[in-house]
């Protein structure tokens, strides 16, 4: 059941962001008076689920009906390709004029809306344009004035960037929604009053539980979750913090990044150890311990925090061991018995720890909101340099649809959603604007090219482009598939 939400809510996701992002190309185009052929959510080879258009002003639906690019495009000024009276797949041309008002060819100035099977992504195909779809037999055809290629540079300029620029403004309304529906919560590097909890490469790396973060290369950070972020992405150097009342500065050596890049755990806000909940059945249910005790020492030893108690436990697996804690205003002391897990079976919370939460009225949470979309593109940006950075290792971070379907969590949280949903709309903002051939960005170069050197490069040159550009694609979902077979098969 938990796959089936994550599936469904990466579907869903999906399909939101493909079809604002084709709606971006169809609006520019439609505003310059391009002929839009066909408007697809999700690839169709062979067939579509469902597809429709305006046929002799109703609307007309064919479902799980096999493609037509062997028999389209084909036109010429008087004809149309369709298939004989049989069914078969022989082709024949019939005059438009000679169709009846009902047949799906005779309005070909209409656009073609549909579902494909296959949920990769979708497609905007526009009249009198190279792109994925590779359709050389339209562009052998004399430019037409609703084409494309017929338009000024600068028109088709804004076309391929449409799909980007809807992405990020779509992204920006869904901060905007979240922040003023939910508000913002995190805790402050300044309420962290314990310190971090290390991981193993943090203390490797010059870290000691009970650190309190000051700066990372001189620069107060205040969330406490973006302390290991910052440092993989803005490559710091020095981080100083509070020790023992004393500052020290940490050094940070380029090796290090793609380590800390894939332990999850680097930081974790120190917290004592405080009992939220007791399991029926287990070990401190049997010795007694109830919500909210809070243990202060163990076998004599004084240890209070989890990262002092959890190693200890684990090394003293069945033993018996006595247990010091405070219970409301009194001390006691307990016999329990550790599991073979190296457990308790208890639930640990820190209420001591205060969040921080930020409430936004509907006209404050649009600047937040514009704020938050312009962040999180720097950040990506950031991403995707230390992807082509050998040194950092990154590009073994790269996921195909596994590692993103991944991300959502195993129930149905409205917010989560949408805060993922964003966050993938600005990736696909900014993938999509990469100056790479077969890439919205590919094309906008190009047209840029045009405006400045007056000159439009040949059809030719483009297709040959766009088979480059399909290539490097392919490549790269490549690797992203070999990392998620090694990540979620092989370990």
């Amino acid at each position: 059941m938990e796959i089936l939400i994550k599936i469904v809510q990466f579907i869903l996701c999906i399909s939101i962001l493909v079809i604002v992002h084709e709606f971006g190309h169809f609006f520019f185009a439609r505003l310059f008076k391009m002929r839009v052929d066909k408007f697809y959510l999700f690839a169709n080879p062979y067939i579509s689920i469902v597809r429709f258009k305006i046929i002799n002003g109703k609307w007309k639906t064919k479902w799980f009906s096999r493609n037509d690019k062997s028999i389209r495009k084909k036109l010429d000024a008087n004809g149309v390709a369709v298939l004989n009276a049989k069914g078969r797949s022989e082709i024949e041309l019939i005059p438009l004029a000679e169709l009846p008002d009902t047949n799906w060819y005779k309005y070909p100035d209409t656009t073609e809306w549909g579902v494909g099977w296959l949920p990769v992504g979708g497609y905007c195909k526009i009249s009198g344009m190279i792109d994925e779809s590779m359709d050389k037999e339209q562009m052998k055809q004399p430019p037409k004035a609703w084409e494309f290629r017929s338009k000024p540079a600068w028109q088709r300029l804004l076309v391929m960037i449409g799909g980007v620029l809807f992405n990020v403004i779509f992204a920006i309304l869904i901060f905007w929604g979240i922040l003023f529906t939910w508000g913002e919560d995190y805790l402050a590097v300044k309420d962290a009053k314990y310190g971090i909890s290390c991981s193993q490469l943090a203390k490797e790396t010059g870290f000691r539980n009970g650190d309190k973060i000051i700066s990372l290369d001189g620069n107060p950070v205040e969330k406490f979750n973006e302390i290991q972020i910052k440092i993989i992405r803005d490559r710091v150097k020095t981080v100083e913090v509070e020790r023992n009342g004393e500052k020290v500065n940490i050094r940070i050596e380029d090796t290090c990044i793609s380590k800390i890049l894939k332990d999850k755990d680097f930081f974790n806000p120190r917290i004592k150890f405080t009992v939220s909940e007791v399991h029926e059945g287990s070990t401190a249910y049997r010795a007694g311990l109830q919500k909210n005790d809070r243990i202060i020492a163990i076998n004599s030893q004084n240890m209070e925090y989890y990262d002092e108690i959890a190693p200890f436990l684990a090394e003293n697996k069945l033993q018996t061991i006595q247990i010091k804690l405070v219970r409301n205003t009194d001390t006691v002391v307990v016999a329990a018995e550790v599991s073979e897990a190296g457990k308790l079976g208890i639930g640990i919370s820190d209420t001591t720890l205060k969040s921080t939460h930020l409430s936004y009225g509907f006209f404050e949470a649009l600047p937040a909101g514009i704020n938050k979309g312009i962040n999180e593109i720097k950040n990506y940006v950031k991403d995707l340099g230390l992807m082509l950075s050998p040194e950092t290792k990154a590009y073994k971070s790269v996921g195909s649809v596994i590692a993103i379907g991944n991300i959502f969590p195993s129930m149905w949280i409205w917010q989560r959603f949408w805060q993922l949903t964003a966050l993938l709309s600005i990736m696909l903002a900014v993938i999509n604007i990469l100056p790479v051939p077969a890439l919205d960005g590919g094309h906008a170069v190009f047209a840029i090219y045009e405006i400045i050197f007056r000159r439009k490069p040949s059809d030719k040159f483009l297709e040959n482009a766009q088979i480059v550009g399909l290539l490097l694609l392919l490549c790269l979902m490549a690797l992203a598939l070999s990392n998620d077979i090694f990540n979620f098969v092989l370990k």
